[in-house]
């Protein structure tokens, strides 16, 4: 029986006939559509032409649900040539038959310069919002939730169609990952893991960014996790402090950093006191030394070693929070990276006040070692908004740097014992209840080195972080939809 009608990405003749003959020896492929710009005017036997302004607009989503008449959809998103594995499109029917599910997607091949390796994707889970989430290439849709969706969307979208494609889908079923390698895809952006991570705050991508939000914002309204711009009043009125900031640096094994780090610190000029609070979490290779040789010159630098052996950067950062040294403010600086000039601490501590947040967040320029600028160079999130950025955090990938909190508000909530997603998930939860503060000029300087934890990432790693993302997006969405459930309820008493 014929099931499957096939939508194809179409910009060459020959790799799309090649796709196209591929599926059509299928029984189960009923037909194939180029989806192709009006520009390219060529066709392929066998197959159908829909003319199409973008393929990831709404638009070509809506003309792909009119087509579509079979009970399930494919949607391939590459132009370049789909290898399918023996008997993978049999595979993709009768999973989404048997589960229901709205969409299926399964691992893949992926070739790169010639070489093929296995590219392993992860399990969509109800948090796993944000739109760099990989699908691979081949979306096996069921026709009637597709329809669904295309019906329950109002608005138009040029860049985020398939974005919010999934998202409505995800509203009334499944999205199920087959972990098997059915296809086989060539791979040209050859780019490190460390600089993929900054598409979404890259200025040129900015239009695309904020159709993304309009999707993503519709979708927690939707699902009962929009959270309007209210935010609690904090008075700051607590004084029991030693000093007025604390810098914390969590630190292991950064002899080759850690003393600019503390230079940077010394060099504040504020009109306030300060200290430096190093947890030097057990280094081998010198660290210990360098801080041991700043704390006995000068006694704004505490060096903590923890009694614990078993703490991440998370761990690291509870130890210096709970320390009796620990001052109103508590203020991030990485041992890789230096604040930008001698104003920053001071810049940090004035935006609490002004902006009343129990958070703040900067922007930094990312350096080499050297310190010479590279890309993407200034990162200012601009995508927050006061109105709407804790609804836009769950879709992004970082909320940026330097963080800073207001100290009661951080020992109450405590902080993740990991050493990725950890401020992630930290800026999540404190946005639940209070606003965020933000500086979007420059204050600070990230350091890209070859020893950066996150510089290029293998599949496995990176498919851990996402994984661990996703899960801090789930628990959070979840919250959310309590914490809004709870105010509705008070309200209608």
């Amino acid at each position: 029986m014929k099931q499957i009608n096939c939508f194809i990405s179409f910009s060459d003749v020959t790799q799309a006939t090649k796709t196209a003959q591929h599926l059509l020896q299928s029984n189960l492929v009923e037909a194939v559509y180029l989806l192709a710009k009006p520009d390219n005017k060529s066709t392929v036997e066998g197959c159908s032409r829909i003319e199409i302004d973008s393929l990831q607009s709404s638009d070509t989503v809506r003309k792909i649900a009119e087509k579509s008449d079979t009970q399930f959809t494919l949607i391939y998103t590459k132009d370049t040539t789909l290898e399918l594995g023996l008997y993978a499109l049999e595979r993709f029917f009768h999973i989404a038959d048997g589960t229901k599910a709205g969409l299926i997607y399964s691992d893949y091949y992926q070739i790169l310069n010639g070489v093929r390796s296995n590219l392993p994707l992860i399990d969509y889970q109800e948090g796993s919002l944000r739109d760099d989430f990989n699908f691979g290439s081949v979306l096996f849709y069921n026709t009637a939730s597709l329809k669904k969706a295309v019906a329950e969307t109002t608005q138009k979208y040029e860049h985020a169609g398939l974005y919010n494609l999934r998202l409505k889908v995800s509203q009334h079923a499944d999205l199920i990952h087959i972990n098997e390698y059915l296809y086989s895809e060539i791979e040209f952006d050859t780019r490190k893991s460390g600089e993929k991570l900054f598409d979404y705050v890259d200025p040129k991508n900015r239009a695309i960014q904020k159709e993304m939000e309009i999707a993503c914002t519709d979708h927690l309204k939707m699902t009962g996790a929009y959270l309007a711009p209210e935010f609690k009043t904090i008075s700051f009125d607590e004084s029991n402090f030693p000093v007025e900031a604390s810098v914390i640096i969590p630190v292991k094994n950064r002899v080759k950093t850690v003393e600019d780090a503390i230079h940077s610190v010394l060099l504040q000029k504020a009109g306030f006191k300060f200290n430096l609070i190093i947890v030097d979490n057990f280094s081998t290779d010198g660290t210990s030394e360098i801080i041991e040789k700043y704390a006995r010159q000068d006694k704004r630098v505490i060096h903590i070693i923890p009694e614990r052996s078993d703490l991440g950067i998370g761990g690291c950062w509870n130890i210096g929070l709970d320390s009796l040294h620990c001052g109103k403010f508590a203020v991030q600086l990485d041992s890789d990276d230096v604040y930008e000039n001698e104003n920053t601490l001071q810049t940090i501590v004035d935006t609490f006040y002004e902006q009343n947040c129990a958070m703040v967040i900067g922007s930094y320029t990312m350096i080499n070692f050297n310190r010479e600028v590279i890309a993407p160079g200034l990162v200012d999130h601009k995508e927050w908004t006061a109105e709407n950025g804790r609804n836009n955090a769950i879709r992004i990938n970082g909320l940026g740097a330097p963080r800073a909190f207001y100290t009661p508000v951080l020992r109450e909530i405590k902080i993740p014992n990991t050493s990725y997603g950890e401020d992630y998930a930290l800026g999540l939860h404190i946005s639940r209840e209070y606003q965020i503060g933000r500086i979007y000029n420059s204050i600070y300087l990230c350091r890209r080195w070859d020893d950066n934890s996150d510089a290029e990432l293998d599949i496995v790693k990176m498919n851990g972080y996402n994984l661990y993302k996703d899960k801090i997006r789930t628990i959070e969405l979840k919250a959310r939809q309590n914490f809004v459930r709870g105010k509705n309820e008070n309200s209608a008493r």
